[in-house]
């Protein structure tokens, strides 16, 4: 993806996907849908049907706004070198939209089809996001923007590699546990596993970076 007008066309054009599908659903669609759901996948927020499009408004400056900034972090960000990878950043900028345009897609899908439980897509999906970004969290070059931006890796680029290559390796397996509790497990305990997950792939690299600071940012073997 080195040619930045292409991929941009591929962002809107991704981006738009959820507008033409909640333009196609509108007119079906009663007066009052729902808007919110709750951990077990009950719809407690209501509006007019005109909301139908709120999401994938909310959801598309979002992903424009990570694409753009992703694509020119290098540019922005104080602490650029020559090894920061544009593309790296771009590829992970759109893999953002891909996520955020699926996810509107699961909302507007289960906004529409109330038998269906949304905790049923949202956590496989969240959990393919996270296995997703384990790839591209390894390969993260020192920055400030992007990453475990903590103070010992920010100051020594041993320690930020080694913390994001086992980041890599947690947010991996991690995400695809997720993934497959969402499908074999009810909300709750889809729920409980998904946040117990979380907490391990931010406290083991958190750990470990430290660890390796207190080591004189000497690498385990």
């Amino acid at each position: 993806m080195n040619n930045k007008k292409m991929v941009l066309f591929y962002v809107l054009l991704l981006i738009g996907i959820p507008f033409v599908y909640a333009a196609y659903l509108y007119p079906s669609l009663p007066e009052i849908i729902p808007t919110h759901f709750n951990i077990k996948g009950e719809a407690d927020g209501f509006g007019g049907k005109d909301s139908i499009y709120l999401g994938p408004s909310i959801m598309g400056m979002a992903s424009l706004f990570t694409y753009l900034f992703l694509t020119y972090i290098k540019k922005i960000d104080p602490k650029r070198s020559e090894q920061m990878e544009d593309g790296l950043f771009q590829k992970f900028g759109f893999f953002t939209v891909l996520f955020l345009t699926a996810l509107s897609m699961v909302i507007l899908y289960a906004t529409t089809h109330q038998g269906i439980s949304i905790e049923k897509l949202l956590f496989p999906l969240m959990g393919l996001a996270f296995a997703g970004m384990g790839l591209y969290i390894a390969k993260l070059k020192q920055n400030y923007f992007a990453g475990f931006k903590l103070p010992w890796t920010l100051d020594n680029v041993d320690n930020w590699n080694a913390t994001h290559k086992i980041a890599g390796k947690v947010w991996l397996y991690g995400g695809i546990i997720q993934f497959f509790a969402g499908l074999a497990f009810s909300s709750v305990a889809s729920f409980v596993i998904f946040f117990i997950a979380m907490v391990v792939m931010v406290l083991v690299p958190t750990i470990y970076s430290y660890r390796m600071f207190k080591n004189g940012n000497k690498v385990s073997q």
